[in-house]
């Protein structure tokens, strides 16, 4: 008999075996990429919430089902600033923690969807795709370049006044940058050598870039329909109880001075203290005559969304006189856009920017009418008028520190909507504990909302697209951005100061 084999023989071959196994299987997991959600934000997200919720003392006034609603929120809005998710995912997982941990029902968490401002804004982008779409959008701001682009200033007032020409009947800013004026500035400034990531860009189209972005703050404000933060403001203005009368109107001419003083003296201003080489554009009137000849004569589909957007403004104005609410005019229009066929459903459908719009907004705006109802919001608001009441600063200390802090915290969003839908409710609760005229702190409020979209390069939707184009420097930015919103707060402050005392605001 041979002599049996020692253990060590018998097991060699099985741990070799087993060891080739385990490399295999740990190369594989080192090779599976994560698809999930971004693990440090979504950490830190949470983290900010769970540290609310237990670590926090609950104040005696606040019942524990607000404090957890609370946390919740602001999980949400940290995760709205870090993005651990798309905008609309991450709002969706936040409203299904609320139902899932019974901090609110499903009706409760739900009840926004039905939100009229919401699906008014949801509809305003589909008319946004429809100027795009027919060519009108491109067609009006050629015809200014057309008569005011013989000079290089000249030429930034003619695509100022074709935004804000455009502004009442397409309201999204963002729309407008990407589809319209961001394609229109790339094409003259090319035409003349000034090339994007190149030191060319100084020649023309660094210029026209900054301006077209620092005016769009102030034509946005001039119009309430001109984007969707506006609608929102006044929306959560008039949950807490604030009557806006003739809501179009009280806005316009509330706005009309100190943003026209604004949109005259901002070119300028770039002008002098950010140069193009470039000063005279003698091409440009003709570059966009041959344009406009491209285009060929006004076609069927713009002269029914002139006629469409005509009267559906027109709704909008006299709204309250016809016992018409904004969405119901809007719904109109786009069904008469529909019914003419400039627009078909696979253009709304395929507008994904609305539907997201439609879901985070919607968390949003029912996650901070739910802190109102529960009392957090309230709570918040008395404590920061007693503090300011103990300085003796009056109302209008308190509206000025207030109006300051709410424009400069915005360093910290990226998206002005994200930014009223955390702290616009808040801001004018505690503008009104501390007596500050409601319809003032209202519109106050919503106006500088507009008025911080060009700070940063991610202060707004337009801003990123403008600054995605490649023009201007992340250092001139910055650097712009400051300088041209203390401009703006001055030029605010003063004109519109005088001219609301005028109006009875105060």
């Amino acid at each position: 008999m041979s002599a049996p084999s020692s253990p060590s023989h018998h097991h060699l071959p099985i741990t070799a075996a087993a060891t080739t196994t385990s490399t295999t299987i740990r190369r594989r997991i080192l090779n599976i990429k994560w698809k999930g959600a971004r693990s440090l934000p979504l950490l830190i997200s949470i983290t900010l919430g769970l540290i609310l919720r237990f670590a926090v003392p609950k104040p005696n006034a606040v019942t524990h089902k607000a404090w957890s609603l609370l946390s919740i929120f602001i999980t949400t809005i940290s995760g709205l600033i870090l993005s651990p998710l798309p905008v609309g995912a991450w709002a969706f997982v936040c409203l299904t923690a609320t139902v899932v941990t019974r901090t609110l029902t499903f009706t409760a968490a739900f009840t926004a969807f039905t939100n009229e401002v919401i699906w008014l804004i949801v509809v305003s982008f589909f008319f946004s795709r429809g100027f795009v779409k027919t060519g009108l959008g491109d067609r009006i701001a050629m015809m200014f370049v057309r008569w005011l682009g013989r000079s290089t200033l000249g030429l930034s007032y003619g695509l100022i006044l074709g935004e804000a020409a455009i502004c009442p009947a397409m309201p999204s800013s963002t729309a407008r940058a990407g589809g319209i004026f961001l394609p229109i500035i790339k094409s003259l400034a090319m035409a003349v050598n000034s090339m994007p990531n190149d030191v060319s860009s100084r020649k023309l189209g660094a210029y026209l870039v900054q301006s077209q972005i620092q005016c769009s703050s102030s034509s946005t404000a001039l119009f309430l329909t001109a984007a969707a933060q506006n609608l929102l403001c006044i929306k959560l203005a008039e949950s807490l109880g604030v009557v806006v009368p003739s809501r179009w109107i009280t806005w316009l001419k509330s706005a009309v001075i100190p943003a026209l003083i604004s949109l005259l003296a901002t070119p300028i201003i770039v002008y002098k203290i950010y140069p193009p080489e470039i000063k005279a554009t003698p091409d440009a009137p003709a570059m966009a005559r041959r344009k406009l000849e491209q285009m060929g004569g006004i076609k069927s589909d713009e002269w029914v969304l002139m006629g469409i957007m005509l009267l559906t403004v027109t709704l909008w104005i006299a709204g309250e006189a016809l016992n018409m609410s904004s969405v119901i005019a809007a719904m109109l229009g786009l069904s008469l856009l529909l019914l003419f066929g400039v627009l078909g459903w696979d253009d709304c459908l395929s507008e994904k920017q609305a539907w997201d719009t439609l879901a985070w907004f919607a968390v949003l705006v029912g996650m901070a009418g739910q802190l109102t109802t529960l009392g957090v919001i309230p709570w918040m608001s008395k404590c920061v008028a007693d503090f300011l009441e103990s300085l003796s600063v009056g109302w209008f200390g308190a509206f000025c520190i207030l109006q300051t802090t709410y424009f400069f915290i915005h360093y910290l969003f990226a998206s002005q909507t994200a930014h009223v839908g955390a702290l616009y409710s808040a801001f004018l609760s505690m503008h009104l504990a501390s007596k500050v005229p409601s319809l003032l702190a209202t519109l106050a409020l919503a106006y500088n909302t507009n008025l911080f979209s060009a700070i940063t390069h991610y202060s707004s939707g337009q801003a990123a697209v403008y600054y995605g184009g490649g023009y201007v420097d992340l250092r001139d930015v910055f650097r712009l951005g400051l300088t041209i919103a203390v401009i703006n707060i001055v030029i605010w402050a003063l004109f519109g100061a005088a001219w609301w005392k005028i109006l009875g605001l105060y």
